[in-house]
């Protein structure tokens, strides 16, 4: 089945860091109503969704709307911008970037980023040298006193960049999470008969601390927390066999283990079970660094055997984000197909 490529392009395409995705937010809200019994937003900025069940568990599902990016630090007398950056990037993929700059009036400003260096053609062997996030400044092309009249400290700054269709993959910023965000849209779409509650919920400041999956929790109180994210594909040059991870067109992954949380082997055992029923391609994850919504449900209250279903992505934290469509859909139908059956799992260690 081919995926609503238009969708996923208008999810990843809205801007949106940590604690700023109300544009995220509006897309989301508009595709989850027709879908669910109940929608609201917390003070968090989190979406949660429920769509009742008939007595089953209450299934916690979290994908996080914001992408990593930044926020206005200052304006300097020429009106060149400096930044804070509201999540982790690699310096080394910004150079030559083009970003754009949303002020308070719903403007969208584009300009470079650009590091403080020379052009190549003048430098010295000995000026060349790695660049730092607070090396790069925004160069919006216009006057000192335009700028200062139009952009404030604090306004959002985000990579500017579309979601293109590449081979049997598409490549975008921000599929780091909207991915998933669509991916949970796009199950409780194909959900059959049920008996858990599922409580689908957009967490807002993932890159920044899992802030929003932590306070959604603990008010939703789940039984089981399902974490959608995305994850590394190493099947790209650089990468030994064993570094890897995943790799694109091998299923939707099945975590094991990374450093926020270790899921629940039950729920993973029933998971691997209801991608072999019925025929879903799935690959295991274990992931040495890096962390999901999971480990914030897994936390809360007196603790939730959690999970989290990931969509091996090339290229993380970049502009090129790319994921192979087959994966996208294998991550659909898994978690469609495990909600039907999640009343039937005992997840009990003891």
């Amino acid at each position: 089945m081919e995926i609503n490529v238009d969708l996923l392009k208008r999810i990843c395409e809205a801007p949106g860091i940590p604690g700023r995705e109300e544009q995220v937010r509006e897309v989301v809200v508009r595709e989850l109503e027709p879908l669910v019994d109940e929608i609201r937003v917390d003070a968090l900025g989190n979406v949660i969704a429920t769509k009742k069940g008939r007595g089953g568990p209450r299934v916690m599902l979290a994908a996080h709307m914001d992408e990593i990016g930044f926020m206005v630090r200052h304006i300097d007398d020429k009106g060149f911008i400096r930044l804070q950056n509201v999540g982790g990037f690699d310096a080394r993929m910004l150079a030559a970037q083009r970003v754009l700059v949303h002020t308070r009036s719903g403007d969208a400003l584009r300009g470079a980023l650009q590091p403080d260096s020379k052009p190549i053609h003048v430098l010295q062997p000995d000026e060349v040298k790695p660049f730092k996030i607070t090396d790069y400044y925004v160069d919006l092309g216009l006057p000192a006193e335009e700028v200062r009249a139009r952009v404030d400290i604090g306004d959002m700054v985000t990579l500017d960049r579309t979601l293109e269709r590449v081979g049997n993959a598409v490549m975008s910023k921000a599929l780091d999470d909207r991915v998933s965000v669509f991916i949970m849209i796009e199950a409780l779409r194909a959900l059959g008969d049920h008996e858990a509650e599922v409580i689908a919920v957009a967490t807002t400041q993932e890159e920044v601390g899992l802030r929003g999956a932590e306070t959604a929790a603990f008010g939703v109180e789940p039984d089981i927390g399902v974490a959608l994210d995305v994850t590394l594909a190493g099947d790209i040059p650089g990468f030994k066999p064993e570094e890897q991870v995943t790799r694109l067109g091998d299923g939707v992954a099945i975590k094991v283990f990374d450093s926020s949380h270790i899921p629940n082997h039950k729920l993973v055992r029933h998971f691997r079970d209801v991608a072999e029923r019925h025929g879903i391609k799935y690959q295991l994850e274990v992931l040495s660094r890096g962390g999901t919504d999971a480990g914030a449900m897994q936390r809360t209250r007196a603790g939730v055997p959690v999970i989290t279903i990931s969509t091996p992505t090339r290229y993380l934290h970049t502009v090129n984000e790319m994921a192979n469509v087959d994966d996208i859909q294998a991550a659909i139908q898994l978690v469609a197909r495990y909600l039907e059956e999640a009343h039937t799992g005992d997840y009990r260690l003891g």
